[in-house]
């Protein structure tokens, strides 16, 4: 992997070229059927979910979208979730657990919307209530951050069993720009807040917030095939474990923290 300084990495994580969510979708997951709604009258485009097989099992997978287009990137407002979006990653989160099927996270936001009525419509409560209730869901639950990781919004969807960085790819409690103009009143300095931060992946990876990284080549097929063979090898080790004990691993995990 080649060794980038912080604010490198953040470019890269935020690049055009970056894999995108329907790569991902399309080429692990073939037979993906998209589900939609959280049952409360919305459907957040920013969250795409549904079922799928991977590696002959059925699993569920839930994942961040910031569209292509401007359209698309409108309406997904550049891939940050209103409540709407977190709800429905609950709902379907909540039925793999009832079916006992593995849950697959892919997380590329710069955080939860935070538009006035994601506000009114009870964001900061969708994201607890995330955060609540995916940790007592006996099922194996394995988020892959490709992308930026942003604040709660993207916390609410990494709250699971085991969490994965590809290595052009940032987890934060918010952006380089706005730590820079909250300590220093000037986000010019948004390179120097991401070394402060510590938001890469090795430096996430030292401190054990991660349990490793994904290696990832220009090439976007030799991507997808380093995510699916992590995705085999961690879904295999998860369902080592008892419905009871993988809670208890997950509520160790960030105990320690």
């Amino acid at each position: 992997m080649e060794n980038k300084n912080a604010a490198a990495v953040v470019a890269a994580a935020r690049s055009d070229q970056k894999i995108t969510t329907k790569e991902l979708i399309q080429h692990l997951f073939p037979n993906f059927i998209e589900l939609h709604g959280d049952r409360l009258g919305t459907d957040d485009s920013a969250i795409v979910g549904g079922l799928a097989q991977f590696n002959g099992q059925a699993v569920t997978v839930i994942a961040t979208d910031r569209g292509k287009t401007v359209e698309e990137r409108m309406a997904t407002h550049f891939g940050c979730p209103t409540p709407g979006g977190y709800r429905k990653a609950l709902r379907l989160a909540k039925q793999a657990a009832k079916f006992h099927r593995p849950v697959v996270f892919l997380v590329n936001t710069p955080g939860a919307y935070p538009g006035r009525s994601a506000e009114e419509n009870g964001q900061g409560a969708a994201i607890a209530s995330n955060l609540l209730q995916l940790g007592q869901l006996a099922t194996p639950i394995i988020t892959i951050i490709f992308g930026e990781g942003g604040s709660g919004g993207a916390l609410a969807l990494a709250c699971g069993d085991s969490v994965w960085m590809l290595e052009n790819s940032t987890y934060s409690i918010l952006s380089p720009e706005g730590f820079a103009s909250i300590l220093w009143k000037d986000s010019s300095r948004a390179g120097e807040a991401a070394a402060m931060m510590q938001l890469t992946p090795a430096d996430l990876l030292k401190k054990k917030v991660i349990e490793g990284i994904i290696s990832e080549p220009d090439d976007h097929q030799r991507v997808i095939d380093n995510i699916a063979s992590v995705l085999k090898r961690e879904i295999v080790r998860l369902e080592l474990f008892s419905p009871n004990e993988l809670i208890i691993k997950r509520h160790e995990r960030y105990r320690k923290f």
